[in-house]
């Protein structure tokens, strides 16, 4: 997987992939406790996608769909590490993506009714002060690893695209893709190069945000990056005077290997093919020209075609 970035603008943040040993159990727990429905399996082989995931061998992958976003899980066929036990909140390696929900408390509940899951943030969901968005969130683990937030904005506050979706049920849809990162300026130089606009920042910090994070006197930079298409977006999480914990490096089959795969527009959309990236904190990218007549919400039929290397990835 490469790290120089292509001459592309991205379009919008298109899927989120997870890495998972087993990824039909894991697509169990997100549909029963988290309501995301099942769209599809593919079978992803061959050299084109060894290169892509920087790994030997194939996968199979199950797609699943929340709203309007979809979700990668992709089990590989020779699987890599575990995902790191004592990563936290701070650690380069963390990366979540955040679920909007109707009512967190119901959804917490909802939760706390599955099995396989741990948490992340102490007392249950915690009420960010307005100077850190008013938001409610409860940040946790599913069964394999992965952060994951559930997300209540205030209603006041919620931002149009939500609006819109406020009566699809209690389980909304994927916001944003938030990462660690060590250097704030670099990761924002970063984004930017590939179109990306900084949208918002706020410094977070206090009893609450400790709560949520699990990390002790946190002060953390939080700066929204937006595509063209605004939802979901990248969020840059950079922790002030934090000891992070000895993490090795993430290899593409790593269950710790989350990916984002990005759309991209304009004239050199019509040749480029998926290309992956690394970004300056290890967190790896997969850039793609998008499918015509795909849409999220089919269930995806082509497993095993060279095309299934292009369009999810």
């Amino acid at each position: 997987m490469a790290s120089a970035k292509p001459h592309v603008l991205v379009r919008r943040l298109a899927r989120f992939g997870l890495t998972t040993p087993n990824a039909h159990q894991l697509s169990k727990f997100y549909q029963n406790a988290l309501d995301f429905r099942l769209l599809g399996t593919e079978r992803r082989s061959g050299g084109q996608f060894e290169r892509l995931m920087g790994v030997d061998g194939g996968a199979s992958v199950v797609v699943l769909g929340l709203g309007a976003e979809v979700v990668e899980l992709l089990q590989f066929d020779r699987p890599g590490q575990l995902y790191p036990k004592h990563a936290n909140s701070s650690d380069l390696c963390f990366q979540h993506f955040a679920i909007v929900v109707a009512d967190i408390h119901a959804a917490y509940q909802r939760l706390v009714s599955a099995d396989g899951w741990i948490a992340i943030s102490t007392d249950g969901p915690q009420q960010l002060p307005a100077s850190s968005g008013g938001v409610t969130a409860f940040k946790f683990r599913d069964p394999d690893g992965h952060p994951l937030e559930l997300l209540e904005f205030p209603s006041r506050r919620m931002p149009p695209y939500w609006q819109r979706h406020s009566q699809t049920g209690l389980f909304l849809g994927i916001d944003h893709s938030a990462i660690s990162v060590a250097d704030g300026a670099a990761s924002i130089e970063f984004y930017r190069g590939l179109g990306f606009r900084v949208a918002g920042h706020s410094f977070n910090s206090g009893p609450e945000q400790e709560r949520l994070d699990a990390v002790r006197h946190v002060q953390v930079d939080v700066t929204a990056l937006e595509p063209q298409q605004a939802t979901p977006h990248v969020e840059s999480l950079c922790y002030r005077s934090v000891t992070r914990g000895t993490i090795s490096v993430v290899r593409g089959n790593d269950v710790a290997a989350t990916r984002l795969i990005f759309h991209v527009d304009g004239p050199s959309a019509e040749n480029i093919t998926s290309q992956g990236l690394i970004d300056p904190d290890g967190h790896r990218l997969v850039i793609s020209a998008p499918v015509s007549g795909y849409s999220p919400t089919e269930a995806l039929s082509n497993s095993g075609s060279s095309r299934a290397f292009v369009k999810p990835e």
